[in-house]
């Protein structure tokens, strides 16, 4: 006679609210772990908790009803302690509880400021941790012993993981799906939670640097004939003559329309061609480089990764827009 199948346990999160705690930090964990399932059951189960359980300040000056109290972390397998506007004076109960939680082998992770509270339970002495960027400085300053990342959306360090701050969370926890489950089940939850896809850990926080708006018309056609002809080598004389102006001129009229100067926006536009291109075609990295102006493969290479965290190819993994199977060159804009 065959057994029946064991059913699976759910992994459970217990998610630690500290006063004011911030609502955005504390709808993640529940927004992304709720759409786990696994074999046709949940994959996590998850639970709010507080020191005090009752009403808890929020950052956004409204309270919130949480009626667990810390005892959730007894019987937890990760612990995240959301962000919070109270850094310089964790609650102590908190702190120990965490600590405890720690020892007794659960795994540990913050988003935002609640990395403060991991420090100041010692979790992250000798450890590398984040947090959201503007208060990195202040972080590494209070608790010295820990090793400041300061500019990644996420980092693990063994059992404990830290955040930057907003959607940094949706990284780290689709990255503790895809450890938990495997990387199917959190592609499969960042689809229907529709955000990104997984983003790599030490990607940059400042993931993206968009040119300021438009301020004018007078280069309008310049900047038209230069994104017709992004493959050319131009210049800065190629471009002062398509304006009709000096150099001097154009760099003056550019900066003051576009809040950049000539160069730093056609090299803009170049990272942005060679980021379409990635997206939407099976062309070689070489023939990339070439076709949006950055010259070589290296070149190509050098300047993503300093734009976007990501090498070329790895860019292309998470954001193409081709079928599977689409011929080199083809593209799903066309």
């Amino acid at each position: 006679m065959l057994s029946k199948p064991r059913k699976r346990t759910p992994h459970r999160v217990a998610v630690v609210a500290p006063s004011p705690v911030s609502m955005f930090n504390l709808a993640i964990p529940e927004l992304l772990f709720a759409k786990v399932e696994v074999g046709g059951a949940p994959g996590y189960e998850v639970t709010v908790c507080t020191p005090e359980p009752g009403p808890v300040a929020t950052t956004g000056g409204l309270d919130l009803h949480v009626g667990r109290g810390l005892d959730v972390l007894d019987g937890a397998d990760t612990v995240l302690v959301a962000g919070t506007g109270e850094r310089y004076a964790p609650d102590p109960r908190t702190v120990a509880a965490v600590r405890a939680a720690a020892a007794a082998g659960r795994r540990i992770a913050s988003i935002c400021s609640g990395a403060f509270v991991l420090a100041e339970a010692g979790l992250l002495d000798g450890r590398s941790a984040t947090t959201y960027w503007e208060l990195a400085e202040e972080l590494r300053d209070r608790y010295p012993a820990l090793d400041l990342q300061g500019d990644v959306l996420y980092v693990q360090d063994g059992q404990v993981l830290t955040s930057s701050g907003y959607a940094a969370g949706i990284d780290m926890c689709l990255h503790m799906i895809r450890t938990d489950y495997g990387a199917a089940v959190a592609n499969q939850v960042a689809r229907l939670a529709l955000v990104a896809p997984v983003r790599p850990g030490g990607q940059t926080q400042f993931t993206q640097t968009p040119l300021p708006p438009e301020r004018g018309t007078a280069c309008a056609d310049t900047r038209g004939w230069a994104m017709r002809n992004l493959d050319k080598p131009l210049t800065l004389t190629d471009l002062a003559r398509h304006a009709g102006v000096s150099v001097r001129t154009l760099t003056r009229r550019f900066h003051a329309e576009s809040g950049v100067s000539p160069l730093q926006w056609l090299l803009h536009q170049r990272i942005e061609r060679a980021k379409e291109l990635l997206e939407t075609t099976g062309l070689p990295m070489d023939q990339v480089a070439r076709a949006s102006g950055l010259g070589t493969a290296d070149s190509l290479r050098a300047h993503l990764v300093r734009r976007t965290g990501l090498t070329p190819s790895a860019y292309r993994a998470q954001f193409t827009r081709l079928a599977s199977g689409a011929a080199p060159g083809a593209s799903s804009l066309a």
